[in-house]
């Protein structure tokens, strides 16, 4: 790739970040700009596992193409926690914010790019720069309640309800994610998961 067209590729990049960052919390554009050059390009063939039980997460990374799954594996079946895609986070947080080993996997379903930052260049920057921890602090709030809500999914809701609440959110997945996979992230049986792809009207 010509360095001008990488150039443009990786200020793309940052862009997107930007706006992402800023539709979770106004910070002053000097200051969004010089945490945005802490994050560098970072590309992933398919099938890649990025992170896996025992390691500890050393950066976290923000999704511009591709997609991702999160899981854990217990009697060779994997249980899927998550699947990431642009614009968004991906990472194992509870390994990056604290730095201890991972108990999941983190792979990549497809070629993936990202932007990614090293752990303590992102806690120099909120030492830094109050409103990026503030900002940090209203993406945990994100992202708990996306966990809330998708633990009252698993809870509440029968397998029809989580079929059709999860079409309304992300149908894309369903044309790029194999059915088990969503199958296992739903929590539905492959067989019935089959069977709702065929009577429900999405």
């Amino acid at each position: 790739m010509k360095l001008s067209v990488m150039s443009a590729l990786i200020d793309q990049q940052r862009s997107a970040l930007m706006k992402y960052l800023s539709g979770m919390h106004k910070v002053k554009r000097d200051i969004l700009e010089e945490y945005a050059q802490m994050w560098v390009p970072y590309d992933v063939p398919k099938r890649t596992i990025m992170t896996a039980p025992g390691d500890t997460e050393r950066y976290w990374y923000f999704v511009t193409e591709g997609i991702q799954k999160a899981y854990y594996q217990r009697d060779e079946k994997q249980h899927i926690l998550a699947f990431t895609y642009p614009p968004s986070f991906t990472g194992i947080p509870e390994s990056f914010f604290r730095q201890a080993p991972s108990r999941f996997f983190l792979e990549t379903l497809s070629d993936s790019r990202f932007l990614r930052i090293p752990y303590q260049d992102h806690q120099d920057m909120l030492a830094k720069h109050h409103e990026l921890e503030t900002l940090l602090r209203k993406a945990t709030e994100w992202l708990l309640e996306g966990l809330l809500e998708r633990y009252y999914q698993l809870m509440a809701l029968d397998i029809e309800a989580r079929f059709k609440a999860f079409t309304e959110r992300s149908p894309h997945l369903l044309r790029l994610v194999s059915q088990k996979d969503l199958a296992s992230y739903l929590r539905i049986d492959p067989t019935n998961f089959s069977k709702l792809m065929n009577s429900v009207k999405i």
